[in-house]
């Protein structure tokens, strides 16, 4: 009976309580599903307040255009970047389930804050009466600019630890140990892409208008509430989570390694620190094919280096400089993991420029056309729900009919490997900035033609000429973000599985970042060689958006060619493990 019991566990995972988790109790789908729910309400709060808080910076704080851009840039930017704590702290200290909760309080916090702020009218600045954009209206003073950035960088921080660790906790719960759980664990990653986009729906329609039309406490009281929804939603799956034991510092046995190879490679002359006899191998090692807890674990050398990045198997030696650098092979080799992934996450931050033009040149192309369908008036900001829509009816469709047909011609267990649905993106992202050079060439022609170069005025063209790019980017970035996350939480050894699934926001938070520093970069050469840059000014008719657009295409394009470099070199795990 206790045999039973002890096949029955899964190895290096706990229940909520702390207790060994149950192979027929703890995991699957349904354990999965609270997640996907929660994360609907996670990213209805962040993306509220995120997709028009510039509105409320420069309106009711009276922060300048350009500093309430910067600001929340900065906000967004930080809050991506904060993901890579909390895939951290996921991995070598906290559970994914516990550092869910705390973070979500966090945010819980910062959004209360901001929500008495906006309530508060001596807690803002004074309601300026001018009409005249000559006279500066009163900026927010210290005290209360130090509540509003309390509120923000709480909410960035909540966001950052949730982003580390809600879509790991989900994924865990899936055993990879055989086709079915790895199949449905990419399914996952696919709805954790929808469920954002769930959330990011709500968002830019309805507490946007909520925003506009009622108040701004109202706005950010919906985002408080949802927030806190999100905490019970959550612990209604307790029960039935498996939650990873977090085994340690990931990036303590990173560095461990590579101070040992290089001291043992300055050492290499001497010829008593030789390799401990370890053998090299085309292959990758297999130490762990049962590494959750399989019923039936399959022994195979432990004591193996790979032939890959061999500067790095001198860290393995009999004589090391420091008994605190002697490393296992088992460490060698999740290091080498680590350093084979990090090119393709590389690879994407351009495509997260891409992106983050959707939020920028996008919006003020679409103000400057006819935004009206029929009798309906779209507002500019509300331009993201297009990107969301798409997703929303393309991920359903990939999931149930794309996948399954690309298993039976290819009749592989994933029909498309992770590589693949990253390159798929990539490709699109190509395809969707030629578009929007070809659209920004013909909206500049109507201006010219209908002699509104000059003037404020909507041009006679729909705005909805700009929902082709949308289209494209929206479907790329389905691709790429789902593709990312299962790549790196399949490919990245057990023990950094939280930290490794956190590159996907820090690749969008660079993106954004890269984004910044081009168009900077472009305007500085371009004013060498003529009197006015390219993005300079306030009339976009001026700008040479259109030769931007098509600098991203060629940008673009030299980046999928580096992709597919160490795309093609790429050997999955999982393919070394059946060798």
């Amino acid at each position: 009976m206790e045999e039973g019991q002890e096949l029955n566990k899964w190895e290096g995972y706990v229940n909520w309580r702390n207790k060994p988790a149950m192979r027929d109790q703890h995991g699957g789908m349904l354990a999965a599903s609270f997640v996907l729910v929660v994360e609907i309400l996670e990213n209805l709060a962040f993306l509220a307040n995120a997709s028009n808080l510039v509105l409320y910076l420069s309106k009711f704080m009276h922060y300048s255009p350009s500093s309430s851009a910067n600001i929340v840039t900065n906000f967004m930017g930080t809050a991506f970047l904060l993901a890579v704590l909390g895939g951290f702290l996921s991995d070598a200290f906290f559970t994914t389930y516990r550092l869910y909760l705390t973070s979500a309080a966090i945010e819980f916090m910062g959004l209360l804050i901001l929500t008495v702020q906006a309530h508060t009218p001596s807690l803002k600045s004074p309601i300026c009466a001018s009409a005249s954009t000559e006279i500066q209206c009163e900026k927010v003073n210290r005290r209360k600019a130090a509540m509003l950035f309390t509120g923000l960088y709480l909410v960035a921080l909540g966001v950052g630890g949730i982003k580390g660790s809600l879509p790991p906790h989900g994924a865990e719960q899936f055993d990879d140990t055989t086709p079915q759980g790895r199949k449905q664990r990419s399914s996952f990653f696919n709805y954790y892409v929808f469920s954002l986009s769930c959330g990011a729906l709500i968002a830019v329609t309805f507490v946007v208008w909520i925003e506009d039309n009622k108040g701004w406490q109202w706005g950010f009281g919906v985002a408080t509430a949802a927030i806190l929804a999100s905490i019970p939603v959550f612990l209604l799956g307790s029960p039935i989570y498996r939650t990873k034991i977090p085994a340690g510092s990931p990036i303590t046995t990173m560095f461990k390694v590579l101070i040992a190879a290089v001291c043992n490679n300055c050492k290499s002359k001497n010829p008593s620190n030789a390799v401990m006899g370890m053998k090299t191998s085309p292959s990758s090692y297999t130490t762990e094919t049962g590494e959750e807890g399989n019923a039936t674990k399959v022994k195979v050398p432990s004591q193996t280096l790979t032939e890959d990045l061999e500067f790095l198997n001198k860290a393995v030696t009999e004589k090391t400089v420091s008994p605190m650098l002697q490393c296992t092979v088992k460490q060698v080799e999740e290091v080498k993991v680590v350093l084979k992934i990090i090119p393709v996450f590389m690879c994407t931050i351009m495509l997260n420029c891409c992106l983050a033009q959707l939020s920028t040149f996008s919006i003020q192309q679409a103000a400057t056309m006819n935004t009206k369908i029929g009798s309906l008036k779209v507002p500019p900001a509300s331009l993201p729900v297009f990107p969301v829509i798409f997703v929303m009816l393309i991920a359903p469709t990939y999931n149930h009919v794309v996948v399954p047909f690309a298993r039976k011609v290819t009749k592989t267990e994933m029909g498309i490997t992770h590589l693949q649905r990253i390159g798929t993106g990539l490709i699109l992202s190509i395809i969707a900035m030629a578009v929007a050079a070809v659209v920004e060439m013909k909206r500049k022609k109507v201006a010219i033609e209908s002699g509104l170069l000059n003037s404020a005025e909507p041009l006679p063209i729909t705005f909805l000429w700009i929902a082709l790019q949308y289209l494209f980017l929206g479907s790329a970035d389905l691709f790429t973000l789902a593709g990312m996350m299962d790549f790196f939480f399949t490919e990245a050894p057990k023990s950094m599985r939280s930290l490794a699934t956190s590159l996907s926001w820090v690749s969008l938070s660079m993106g954004y970042y890269f984004s910044s520093v081009l168009i900077s970069t472009v305007n500085n050469i371009t004013s060498i060689f003529r009197h006015t840059p390219w993005l300079s000014g306030s009339n976009l008719n001026h700008y040479h958006l259109e030769r931007f657009y098509w600098l991203m295409c060629i940008l673009s394009s030299l980046n999928f060619l580096h992709y597919l470099f160490w795309a093609n070199r790429y050997k999955y795990r999982t393919e070394s493990t059946a060798d």
